[in-house]
């Protein structure tokens, strides 16, 4: 495209490859900056899920509640992301920390933006009395960090995270190398938890569950089929 010059030209300089390196850098940077934008405002009416939580740490089970927003409604990228967590429980021993902690969490929810970091965040917490056991065998470090699990399994809920998971290949794999414990063991009178893994087994540090066995000289997860011989 020809470009008229009108005015008088009183000088003139050649592009050098350092200024082009550094053209390049500044389009880069600007390229990875996210505008959040202005906070969500509340609509009238909104819908989400409430999950129950009880632990051995407290006497009363805690009720957290996380509300959705639809945004883009109509459209072909309509989805869902949450607006406000609440945390209800006839449990005050907590109370000023998981309102401080709700509160904060709300407003980064509705200001936008990716949000799935708090889910690392909040599961990364440990108590320093060490942590307990759910139902089941799985390990939790905190009071904090099971409230992170919630909001993990609610933003895979709603497509915001990709639920885990094994294949059907290394399912199959994991449901006969079970199978075949348990029935090599079904004559020894081995008792099983709940879940329907020994009593006696390890603690699996892939998926935090009690379901690591010695299997043909390995120790092997009956759970997500994490092994220590590859």
């Amino acid at each position: 495209m020809a470009v008229k010059i009108e005015k008088k030209i009183t000088g003139y300089a050649l592009v050098s490859e350092e200024d082009k390196t550094k053209t390049a850098e500044l389009k880069e940077a600007n390229a990875k900056i996210v505008q959040l934008g202005e906070p969500l405002d509340r609509p009238e009416k909104i819908t989400g899920s409430t999950y129950k939580v009880k632990t051995p740490v407290t006497e009363h089970a805690l009720y957290i509640t996380i509300n959705d927003v639809v945004m883009n409604e109509g459209t072909s990228q309509e989805h869902r992301r949450p607006f406000e967590i609440f945390i209800n429980s006839k449990n005050m021993d907590h109370f000023q920390w998981i309102v401080a902690l709700t509160r904060v969490m709300s407003a980064v929810f509705r200001k936008g933006g990716d949000i799935t970091f708090l889910v690392e965040e909040l599961k990364s917490v440990f108590e320093p009395s060490g942590g307990y056991f759910k139902k089941g065998g799985k390990f939790v470090p905190s009071l904090v960090a099971e409230i992170g699990e919630v909001v993990e399994q609610h933003l895979q809920e709603i497509g915001m995270l990709k639920k885990p998971g094994l294949d059907q290949h290394q399912q199959k794999l994991v449901n006969e190398k079970k199978a075949e414990y348990l029935e090599k063991h079904a004559k020894s009178g081995e008792e099983m938890n709940t879940e329907g893994f020994p009593k006696g087994a390890q603690l699996c540090n892939k998926c935090q569950t009690k379901a690591s066995i010695i299997m043909d000289g390995c120790l092997t997860c009956l759970n997500c089929g994490e092994s220590k011989c590859g």
